[in-house]
Order: structure tokens, then C-alpha cells, then sequence
């Protein structure tokens, strides 16, 4: 125990007293295996709305069950018109160590034809992880961002999404998810994105400070890591090993394009092999136009329209421009926008340059 404190204290002094480089702390860079946060769902009614209930049968069923369950019976046949009252799922996130009694943010979302549930007030509504256990207890009056208004005559105008609303500290934690955090004798650190020279380095920055052995690589992702079995002296390991900081490997050399938005996004080490290209584009233009025919005065004739179409194409006439052997980003960039490339131009050119076999980099289209 005393030879954990004493690392921990060597270890805190020297990364205070370290300057500060170019690097990353690695709690900003890795997840301990094992913790983390999980997903909550439920299904529940929204009540107290001003008119803008939704007419789902499951609804109904819903609310029939409900009054069931304090005694009330609604005979069969009788339509409750629950204009009121809203089905609605229910989504948390539970973070990693969260305890009974502990409350979490939920978000509240219509499952019908809902218009709106501004005003409306959650009730008691377990909430369920992929194990089918209850976890939270959800409840409270929601907060709608948005709203909608619609006149008699069928116009509407509709601000953000006013059928989906969040309620702050809307859930009580029922029930603690189980972790491997105590479980052990080691630790084992995943990082967010595989990277093997990363890897290398954090192992080299913990061996380094805790002893050759302490750290080693399992694959480009995980790390494990020799910890206390003791969990107050475990706490206290990762509160220093998490605020190292460590010089991150270079990514790989990607091209990333949107073709929906038209982004495109380029990574620092992009080369471009010596290439020329050019890139014209053929616009056709087809226009209607209607020409008024009008007969003699004396003839005995009518009036007539007749469509007139009219076709234009132009061709843009573009220069060529050269890629230098291992040209940098800036120069790539400049280039570009010296042709005066479009984004969806940008886009040919970049996968052409791919197929051509020039550009030495992955082309990722999302």
C-alpha cells in the first residue's frame, strides 16, 4: 500500500512538472474496459395536453389498462376520445457507476400521430435495459422545445419538433449496473481509435513511471494495465495514469466526403502523386416558351397557342492544372480553388484521382 501511495505521489509530481507538449492525457484518448454507459428505454403516456393527443389504438389500450389498474373499468365500446393524452417512448442514458437514487436526463418522444406535447406531464413510467430489468423509474412534466400553430383554413407553421420533448432529471435510478471495475488484477484501457504507434507510446509513458512489465500491448486497440486490487488505491491508480499525457500516432491519410451536404474533408497527410487533370462541365438548358398565334382579319380562323421550346448548351472551358509529386494539403487546396472546382466537380476529380491511382490516401464517401 505504501509503495502504490508513493508511485502515485512520483507520478503526479512529474507530470506537473513536465512541460506541456503536443500530446493528449489518456482519459481523453481511452475507455476502461468494461465501464460504460448503457441505454434505457421505456413506454409510457403523456397527459395534460392542450388538444394535441394523438388517436393511436394502442393509446387507448394503454389508457384502458391504466384505469384498470386503479379500479376503473371503461366499458367495451366506449370510446374515451383521448385527445389528451399521448403514447410516447422514453430514452436514457445511464452513465457507468450510477447508484439507486441518483436521477438522469430523459427524452421523451411521440409514438403516434401526436401534434404536440408542449405542456404535457409524463406519468410513472418504468424504464428497461437490453436485459429486460428495470433500471430507472421515469416521471415529471416535459419541456418542448418547439411548437406548432394551425388555422381553420388547413395553414400551419411548426417551429423545431414540438413532438419530442426532454425532461431534466426525469428518471430515479432502481438499480445499479454491475461492472468489472473491481474485478482483477488489471486494468484494461481500449483506445478510441486503433492506432499501434499510439498504443506504443502509452505503454512506453506507463513503464516508463511504474516499471518495465506494468503495461503491454494486447492489439492496436487495448492496453492492459497492472492495477491495485484494493478499489480505494485502484481509484487513485487511475486518477494519475488518466492524466498522463502521451504523443499520439499521425492517422491515416483519409479523404472523407459527404455526398449529401457536399463536405469534403481532407487529412494533413494527403499526397498526390504527379498527375494532370481537367474538368469541364456541359450544361443543357431546356426552356417552354408559348407563341400566340393570331389568324387574318378577313380569314376564317381561331386563335391558337403553340409551344415554342427553346434548348441552349454551353460548355465551360476549363484549364488543365498539374499535381506536383508529393504535394502538400496547401498546395492541394490551392490548386483547387485556383481551377475554381465546385464541391461536387471536387468530388469527380478527387475519385478519379483515386481510380488513376494518384491519390495516396482512403476515400471514404458517408
Amino acid at each position: 500500500m505504501i509503495i502504490w501511495r508513493f508511485a502515485a505521489l512520483l507520478i503526479l509530481t512529474v507530470s506537473v512538472l513536465m512541460p506541456a507538449a503536443q500530446a493528449e492525457r489518456i482519459k481523453d484518448i481511452t475507455s476502461i474496459a468494461g465501464v460504460r454507459s448503457n441505454q434505457l428505454i421505456g413506454y409510457g403516456l403523456v397527459v395534460g395536453l392542450d388538444g394535441s393527443g394523438d388517436k393511436a389504438p394502442f393509446t387507448t389500450q394503454t389508457f384502458r389498462n391504466m384505469m384498470a389498474e386503479f379500479g376503473i373499468t371503461i366499458p367495451n365500446g366506449v370510446d374515451p376520445k383521448l385527445k389528451n393524452v399521448a403514447a410516447v417512448s422514453i430514452t436514457a442514458e445511464m452513465p457507468a457507476f450510477a447508484k439507486p437514487g441518483q436521477r438522469l436526463d430523459i427524452t421523451v418522444s411521440s409514438l403516434g400521430n401526436a401534434k404536440s406535447l408542449r405542456g404535457g406531464s409524463l406519468l410513472f413510467a418504468p424504464l428497461k435495459g437490453a436485459d429486460g430489468q428495470v433500471y430507472a423509474i421515469a416521471q415529471g412534466n416535459l419541456v418542448v422545445g418547439g411548437f406548432g400553430i394551425q388555422g381553420n383554413d388547413g395553414s400551419k407553421l411548426t417551429v423545431n419538433v414540438p413532438s419530442v420533448g426532454r425532461i431534466p432529471n426525469g428518471a430515479s435510478v432502481e438499480r445499479a449496473i454491475p461492472n468489472s471495475f473491481g474485478h482483477g488484477d488489471s486494468l484494461v484501457l481500449n483506445l478510441d481509435q486503433a492506432n499501434f504507434t499510439t498504443a506504443r507510446a502509452i505503454i512506453d509513458k506507463l513503464n516508463g513511471f511504474l516499471g518495465p512489465g506494468t503495461a503491454e500491448a494486447l492489439d492496436a486497440t487495448s492496453i492492459r494495465v497492472s492495477a491495485p486490487r484494493d478499489l480505494s488505491q485502484r481509484v487513485s491508480f487511475l486518477s494519475v495514469i488518466e492524466n498522463l499525457e502521451v504523443e499520439m500516432g499521425d492517422a491515416r491519410a483519409k479523404v472523407i466526403i459527404n455526398s449529401r451536404t457536399g463536405t469534403i474533408v481532407m487529412g494533413q497527410h494527403v499526397r498526390i502523386e504527379p498527375v494532370a487533370v481537367t474538368h469541364g462541365s456541359l450544361t443543357v438548358t431546356v426552356q417552354e416558351n408559348f407563341d400566340v398565334v393570331q389568324p387574318n382579319a378577313l380569314a376564317d380562323g381561331e386563335t391558337a397557342v403553340v409551344p415554342r421550346t427553346e434548348i441552349n448548351a454551353e460548355q465551360e472551358n476549363n484549364r488543365m492544372f498539374k499535381f506536383a509529386p508529393g504535394v502538400s494539403l496547401d498546395q492541394i487546396v490551392k490548386a483547387v480553388n485556383d481551377v475554381g472546382a465546385a464541391p461536387g466537380d471536387l468530388m469527380a476529380i478527387l475519385e478519379a484521382l483515386k481510380q488513376a491511382g494518384a491519390l495516396k490516401a482512403e476515400l471514404v464517401v458517408i
